[in-house]
């Protein structure tokens, strides 16, 4: 039963300031403070904060994209003459020799061949497939230099790796007539640096002007705007050659593979699946390339990979197929891919499974809670109970939510699946509420003026005086607090207007003081002491995905707001418990669909038949006593 504001401080992220906005620019020893430092500020997102969040946006990006994503088109599996295809072979067969050579270039097409300084790494009769040979048994190699760098790369300008296997004896160089072979020499390239975004928003405390901000990161702001992209650099890279002999068919390799498989246009067969893995290079060991640096260290690795294990990293590095969100929209933090990675490495094996396994179910009550809130509200017919004002105060809550959310510019997805709560938000209004449209009294005389009027079963019962006396007391405490709160963001804190400053401040207070407003429904139960006009399923699955996150949040390194979030809801619904304890079956009393327990009992108690008479010309036998009778009498004997 954890509060919607506590779920979305994760995917927000914490309020805006300049120490987690800028990261420094220095040299690498810089790049890794600057991490360091921004770590110890911001608690990095956990494995199980990944995970469910993870599985949460499967299901938001299923949802939205079954909207408008279409069939793949047909792959061409016949040649030109409408024949099949016959299956193609691996031009390199099995315990083939080869000759690696790798060069790197700032050039994406690489033809400078005879520059020996371009030559990083030559590496002679390597045996396709072996996994016995190297230094460790495992048919690995390892190659370390230093790469010289120009003023150029120094610029952001892009550095690119050329590798080539030819087999033994022959050169990877076209000009080179008598010992180039176009079936004898597979090739492969890829950019070696990344690119990364720098935000910078430029915030100041709104009394006295000042900030805490770096001089020089404000300057830079100012000459490259509030988004600076900037060349980082990562010392480790492996190329793995795919063992694999499969008779692959061109126009029928299954996505996403067939990015990796190539075919001789006119020999039909294939060339062997070369792969630069980068999979375990985490974000934060990459550092920014400026002026400082003269030369980069790289290390780099060559490894035999099995089929399946390629697969793996392939479906996991391809970019997203939901492309129709673009690429900014959909993207995953630095942070939350270093924390699937890390996981994946340190994690117990058994602790591990035992987080999928739990993230699943957590998923999956979520779901459920969902779908039961959905049919609650769809078929209540009588508020008799419930807390109209806790409605509208949710919508509230949502609303700054999503504000807050797009003022810090967080992911797509993440404002997609708060902005679909707001809108049940709104349609609870409508179940709670008659909304009408006024055509006679209309908006500048132009748009007709919505009207809200409280329903007559919320009216006409005692709940209605209860919710009003319940959130007068409620404001007693809130309004106090919301005040200080206030002084003290406006205080302590910077932001960057005071527009950012009413959204952060009032955000913070949800997510501080949010459960205050779980109370008018506990003071509504007391006064009519009844819990029957609850929906128990939805608070049940609520209730059961806040004790998981209660055993994660202590199990797992969290920041100590989201554990008090999750025992704080813990300690609501153990009161609800204890009401539904108290407050034992009336059958008086109606229950969240607005039947009483009379009405049930009625509506399945069969009426007594009449018992058959006896057929004509035959004598019946003596009067029997019912069942129900029956049951009296021995009851009585008893």
């Amino acid at each position: 039963m954890a509060a919607p504001e506590t779920e979305a401080a994760a995917a927000a992220g914490p309020g805006p300031g300049p120490e987690q906005q800028v990261t420094s620019n220095g040299s690498a020893g810089g790049g890794e403070a600057a991490a360091a430092e921004t770590q110890r500020q911001q608690p990095a997102p956990n494995a199980w904060q990944v995970i469910k969040g993870v599985l949460f946006r499967i299901f938001i990006i299923w949802a939205i994209s079954s909207w408008f994503r279409r069939g793949p088109a047909p792959q061409e599996q016949s040649s030109a003459g409408g024949t099949p295809r016959a299956p193609s072979r691996n031009l390199f067969p099995k315990d083939t020799l080869m000759d690696l050579y790798v060069y790197i270039s700032e050039h994406e097409h690489f033809t400078d061949f005879n520059v020996s300084s371009a030559l990083f790494w030559q590496k002679r009769d390597l045996v396709y497939g072996d996994w016995t040979s190297g230094e460790n048994a495992d048919g690995c190699y390892e190659h370390y230099g230093e790469v010289d760098i120009s003023q150029s790369v120094q610029q952001n300008g892009s550095i690119y790796i050329h590798v080539y296997f030819t087999k033994s004896g022959f050169h990877p160089d076209p000009r080179q007539k008598n010992l180039y072979r176009r079936l004898a020499t597979v090739h492969t390239s890829r950019m070696i640096n990344k690119y990364k975004r720098r935000r910078f928003q430029k915030t100041k405390n709104l009394l006295t002007g000042e900030t805490e901000a770096d001089p020089e990161m404000i300057k830079r702001a100012e000459d490259y705007g509030p988004v600076e992209v900037i060349s980082h650099w990562h010392p480790n890279l492996t190329i793995n050659m795919v063992d694999d002999h499969t008779p692959w068919v061109k126009g029928s390799v299954p996505p996403p593979l067939d990015q990796y498989v190539k075919f001789d246009a006119v020999s039909g067969d294939y060339y062997p699946i070369l792969y630069f893995n980068d999979y375990w290079n985490l974000q934060k060991d990459y550092f920014p390339i400026n002026e400082t640096l003269q030369r980069l260290p790289f290390r780099l690795s060559f490894c035999p990979l099995s089929l399946w294990r390629w697969q793996l990293y392939a479906a996991q590095s391809t970019k997203s197929p939901w492309n129709f969100l673009g690429e900014d929209l959909y993207e995953q933090s630095d942070e939350e891919q270093d924390s699937v990675k890390v996981a994946l490495l340190e994690t117990n094996p058994y602790l591990l499974a035992l987080t999928i396994i739990v993230s699943i179910v957590h998923s999956i009550f979520e779901f459920l809670a969902f779908k039961n809130d959905i049919q609650f509200w769809n078929s209540r017919q009588s508020l008799e109970g419930l807390s109209v004002r806790s409605v509208f105060f949710g919508v509230f809550q949502s609303l700054v939510v999503l504000l807050y959310i797009l003022d810090n510019e967080t992911n797509f997805v993440v404002q997609v699946s708060v902005f679909i709560g707001l809108l049940i938000d709104l349609w609870k209004i409508t179940k709670v509420m008659d909304v009408r449209l006024d055509r006679e009294n209309k908006v500048a005389g132009v748009f007709p003026r919505l009207t809200f009027k409280d329903k007559s079963t919320y009216i006409e019962s005692s709940t209605k005086v209860y919710d009003d006396m319940a959130f007068r007391y409620l404001s007693w405490i809130l309004f106090p607090l919301l005040g200080c709160y206030a002084v003290y963001s406006l205080l302590y804190l910077e932001h960057k207007g005071w527009y950012s400053w009413v959204l952060s401040m009032l955000y913070g207070f949800l997510l501080t003081f949010g459960f205050i407003t779980m109370t008018p429904q506990l003071f509504i139960n007391y006064k009519l002491k009844s819990v029957a006009h609850l929906p128990w399923r939805m608070l049940t699955y609520k209730a059961l995905n806040t004790f998981i996150d209660d055993l994660f949040a202590f199990v797992i390194k969290m920041p100590m707001m989201y554990r008090i979030g999750c025992l704080r809801d813990d300690v609501v619904f153990f009161i609800y418990l204890y009401q539904r304890w108290i407050y034992r079956v009336d059958l008086t009393r109606v229950n969240e669909f607005g039947i009483s327990g009379e009405d049930q009992v009625a509506q399945t108690t069969p009426s007594p038949a009449l018992p058959a008479g006896p057929a004509p010309g035959t004598e019946g036998p003596p009067d029997a006593a019912s069942p129900r009778e029956k049951a009296a009498e021995d009851k009585k004997k008893d």
